[in-house]
């Protein structure tokens, strides 16, 4: 066995395809991630080596100009590159949640517009749920749109926008009343709005600022941001599909999207860690002998193993479940559920076996050990996955009495 988590039926573009980017990840994202994630730089020659390798289009269907590969595939890739490092990860993450909304929910004019060129990488993807006072509540949403003459008017405050700055195309879900009676739940008066801007901090267009990078333990390199709307005009025609009140169920769509991405780079970083602890094993020695012939470490290493496999098996059944058209909320959440988990015991044993020096700056598995408890709130917390994953079960199995 050459290595875990090997993926069976791939044909020959998909084994082509993961062959390049592993080999990308080995030379140019693994010898740079740690001096740039100490320096919480952005990483923009590896993300012009991405640009280069056709990944920003890798979704979007050919006759836009993407690669037109499946969410497997995009997965498997995802997985590659966070075991590299994981912001990488993230800066792909959010451009293809916008591509897939928008191929999927977009009208006509709206691929025509954006879709050639996010395949290109020359317009990057951002979208935008979250508020400052409302976590994990999206039907607390207060940012508001209202209709003026063939215009919304956009006001209200974003939170934890990834690619807030240097995206050029924001998806963000507001609240819009117009054409839905008072009483209407409020799930069904959102609306997504396509806002275009230029990358950057500060006023990034008339009404719309981004204040500056939010400052974090980890996931750093990619930025992190608020986003902040005063008087924002959008045209009615950036209304994403073109009719207010789909935009709930828009955007839960490219979230089971990004729950197997999450899951995706959950099994990466594990991946990664599993890697540097093995290897650590057999280079220290303790008593006479590697560390790695010790029992108890070698009962670490079955456990981290098994996790890894494990984590990588439901992640690859979510996104075909996704590819086969049928619905994955249940499984996209299984999925981010359980990975991100075990991403975080198999990272904590990894940093276990290295000792003292895994303390240390100098050594990856500290990068990994600050970045693994972002993929336990990313794109729902495991306590929102469990609240999915049991109403579904209900659903599935309802008593018949």
């Amino acid at each position: 066995m050459a290595r875990l988590a090997q993926t069976a039926g791939l044909t020959d573009v998909q084994q082509e395809i993961l062959s390049t980017v592993r080999d990308f990840v080995d030379k140019e994202i693994i010898p740079v991630a740690t001096e740039l994630e100490h320096r919480d730089e952005y990483p923009q020659q590896i993300v012009d080596g991405l640009k280069e390798l056709g990944l920003f289009g890798l979704m979007i269907p050919e006759e836009y100009g993407g690669l037109g590969e499946s969410l497997l595939t995009y997965a498997l890739c995802v997985e590659e590159i966070a075991r590299g490092w994981m912001s990488v990860s993230g800066i792909i993450n959010t451009h293809f949640i916008v591509a897939y909304m928008l191929k999927q929910h977009g009208t006509q004019e709206q691929k025509d517009h954006f879709l050639p060129r996010m395949a290109a990488g020359d317009i990057r993807g951002a979208f935008s749920m979250s508020e400052p006072g409302l976590g994990s509540d999206v039907s607390a949403i207060t940012s508001k749109a209202v209709k003026d003459g063939d215009e919304y008017v956009l006001n209200g405050q974003k939170m934890w926008l990834t690619n807030g700055g240097t995206s050029s195309l924001v998806a963000v879900l507001v609240r819009s009343d117009e054409g839905h009676p008072e009483g209407t739940a409020p799930h069904k008066s959102m609306t997504t709005f396509l806002i275009e801007k230029e990358p950057g901090f500060g006023e990034v267009r008339p009404g719309l600022t981004i204040p500056g990078k939010i400052d974090k333990m980890g996931y750093k390199g990619v930025d992190t941001t608020e986003l902040i709307m005063d008087g924002l005009r959008i045209p009615a025609d950036r209304v994403l599909g073109g009719v207010t009140g789909r935009g709930f169920y828009q955007m839960m769509d490219g979230v089971e999207v990004g729950r197997v991405n999450v899951a995706a780079r959950g099994c990466g970083v594990a991946q990664r860690a599993f890697e540097l602890g093995v290897q650590y094993a057999q280079q220290r020695h303790t008593f006479g002998k590697p560390i790695a012939q010790h029992q108890a470490i070698q009962f670490k290493l079955a456990e981290m193993a098994t996790k890894v496999e494990a984590a990588h098996a439901m992640m690859v059944n979510a996104a075909r479940k996704k590819d086969s058209g049928e619905r994955n909320d249940l499984e996209a959440g299984m999925a981010k559920y359980l990975a991100s988990e075990y991403c975080k015991e198999v990272v904590e044993d990894a940093f276990r076996i290295h000792g003292g020096y895994g303390f240390s700056k100098e050594y990856e598995i500290e990068r990994l050990y600050r970045e693994a408890p972002m993929l336990l709130i990313g794109e729902g917390t495991a306590e929102i996955q469990k609240m999915i994953i049991g109403r579904r079960l209900l659903e599935e199995y309802r008593f018949q009495g």
